[in-house]
C-alpha cells in the first residue's frame, strides 16, 4: 500500500483517550500517533500494549510537529467548524497528520492556522477525542478500500491463530471447575 497516516491530540484532557486512540490507530494501520502538549503514561484503555507495535512521538508544540511533519504530508485539523468538508465528501490524502483538539477546547486558534485542511464529523457537539480519531481512520480505510486501494493491516498475532481462544477456554474450564489454578488471569 502507498500512503501512510499519522494521528494526534493537540493537548488532550484525559490521558485514558490517549490509549484509546493508540489501539484504534494500531488496528486501523496508521504509521504513528502523536501527542503535542501532553506526554503518556501508560493507561488501562491501551490493553492491547499498542506501544510494541505503533511509535508516539510528543511534541512540545505545534512548531515542533510541523517542523517533523514527513515530505508533502499534510496536516488534516478535525473540528467542527461549519462550512467546512463533511467526512462523507472528503477525500483523504494519501500522506496525512490527523489532528484533534481536546474535548473541552477543540483545536487552538494556532493549530487552526497551521493546518493544511480540515475535516467535520456529523453533529453539532464533540465526541470523545479517541471516538472521533477512531471514525476518521475507519473512514479512510473505508474509503481507501472502495476506491481499490490495497490496505493491509496488522494483527495481533495469537488472537488470529487460535491461541487467545484456547486461553480462554482453559480459563474457562477452571472456573467451571471452582480452582484457581487457571495460570493467572
Amino acid at each position: 500500500m502507498r500512503g501512510y497516516f499519522g494521528i494526534g491530540i493537540e493537548n488532550g484532557k484525559a490521558e485514558v483517550n490517549l490509549g484509546t486512540l493508540w489501539r484504534s490507530a494500531h488496528i486501523f494501520g496508521a504509521a504513528f500517533i502523536f501527542t503535542v502538549g501532553r506526554r503518556y503514561q501508560q493507561q488501562s484503555s491501551d490493553v492491547k500494549k499498542s506501544w510494541r507495535s505503533i511509535p508516539l512521538f510528543n511534541f512540545p508544540t505545534l512548531a515542533e510537529l510541523k517542523a517533523y511533519l514527513p515530505f508533502e504530508c499534510l496536516l488534516v485539523g478535525v473540528e467542527l467548524i461549519p462550512g467546512i468538508e463533511e467526512i462523507e465528501n472528503f477525500t483523504h490524502p494519501e500522506r496525512a497528520v490527523y489532528l484533534l483538539g481536546s474535548e473541552d477546547r477543540g483545536l487552538s486558534k494556532e493549530a487552526l492556522e497551521k493546518c493544511h485542511r480540515f475535516v467535520r464529523l456529523p453533529g453539532n457537539d464533540c465526541l470523545n477525542v479517541a471516538v472521533a480519531g477512531s471514525i476518521v481512520m475507519y473512514d479512510r480505510l473505508r474509503q481507501w478500500k472502495l476506491n481499490g486501494k490495497s490496505v493491509n493491516l496488522p494483527s495481533w498475532g495469537d488472537r488470529r491463530n487460535g491461541k487467545e481462544r484456547i486461553r480462554d477456554d482453559e480459563v474457562l474450564l477452571h472456573m467451571r471447575r471452582g480452582d484457581d489454578q487457571g495460570g493467572g488471569v
